[in-house]
């Protein structure tokens, strides 16, 4: 059946303002659908710890952790319009838990991490498994693992969560669910898995076929080792310095199939090369002081500061001390990046 051409009488406002009622729209009037490079919304930011610990102590006083279910302030990325995250893909938060307290046992979907900031001997505990916490440990609570946490420690306990929420919102494929009780049943010892899961060796006897980390704790005293021993042999990147990634001991691949952990070191005095990539990264300062370049802007920063670096924003790290060593913690969404062939990198001259 041959097709009419429309006449070229057609009033052309007319025709776009008509489309509506269809639930259409022109391609060719739609700006940004294909940008010639990532263009994140997300801003550089760095979150202060002074002015931050304040405020949560005051939330302390104001809410207890079992009404609030998590005693946390989100920290919200100024270029994301209100949205609860810090980069496009990554949620950030800082929380408290007060002698005595426990944080009720819930799950989701969403994969989530701990990096303890302050306090001694509180902890989380994930599928019947206490992991107790210190400053500088990794904690994981993965996707649909059951988890809370307690406080048995005589002084305030409080860590910096990661979440891949805003990615798993954008899905649609967020679920939750709360338990009936306030705390798990322990069905392991504490610290079981990171005993079982020591250097390059693995237990025969066990099995494992989730697609995250059989260990939940990744204690501080082992990675400041593994920092100091490689920063003594003067190895590194060039844009980062000493870079290692926490692992799954399983794969050798990140410790949660949506968010990757790292931990890196900076030498006194260093100033990095400049680079970019598609992932973007919350950064979590546990050592030092220094500035980051991001995006043209200059973000400084001191011990537990956080600061955000959205997606193929142009980023170089300088240590501001001549003396000392500055330590970065940071979590990504490259795992997601690097699985759909999204991943991708390029170095760039420095910003200063």
């Amino acid at each position: 059946m041959a097709v009419k051409p429309v006449p070229g009488a057609v009033d052309a406002q007319a025709f776009y303002a008509g489309l509506d009622r269809f639930n259409v729209r022109p391609l060719w009037r739609q700006p940004g659908l294909l940008p010639d490079e990532p263009q994140s919304k997300a801003s550089p930011h760095v979150w202060r710890y002074q002015e931050l610990r304040e405020q949560l102590l005051r939330a302390g006083a104001v809410i207890d952790a079992e009404e609030a279910e998590r005693r946390v302030l989100m920290l919200v990325n100024p270029g994301l319009d209100g949205l609860a995250a810090a980069t496009a893909n990554l949620y950030a938060g800082l929380q408290l838990v007060l002698p005595g307290e426990v944080a009720p046992a819930h799950r989701h979907a969403a994969s989530a991490l701990r990096f303890v900031i302050e306090g001694s001997g509180a902890y989380t505990a994930v599928n019947g498994e206490r992991q107790i916490m210190e400053p500088g440990d990794l904690v994981l609570t993965p996707n649909w693992a059951w988890h809370d946490h307690g406080n048995e420690s005589d002084g305030p306990m409080i860590w910096l969560d990661g979440l891949d929420l805003p990615m798993i919102n954008s899905l649609e494929a967020n679920f939750f669910d709360r338990s009936s009780e306030s705390s798990q049943e322990l069905t392991r010892p504490d610290n079981a898995s990171r005993h079982l899961y020591t250097g390059r060796l693995s237990p025969t006897w066990e099995t494992w076929s989730e697609p995250y980390s059989p260990v939940f704790g990744y204690p501080w005293a082992e990675t400041e080792r593994a920092l100091d021993d490689l920063a003594a042999t003067g190895v590194g990147s060039a844009t980062d310095g000493v870079l290692l990634e926490y692992i799954n001991p399983r794969t050798g691949g990140p410790v949660l199939p949506t968010l990757g952990c790292r931990i890196q070191s900076l030498s006194p005095g260093r100033h990095t090369a400049a680079h970019r990539h598609t992932a973007s990264a919350v950064y979590h300062v546990v050592r030092g002081r220094g500035a980051s370049v991001v995006g043209g802007e200059t973000l400084e920063w001191r011990q537990h500061d956080t600061f955000a670096v959205p997606g193929w924003a142009v980023h170089e790290h300088v240590n501001g001390s001549d003396d000392d060593v500055a330590v970065l913690f940071s979590f990504t969404d490259e795992p997601v990046l690097r699985a759909l062939g999204y991943l991708r990198e390029e170095t760039a001259e420095r910003q200063t």
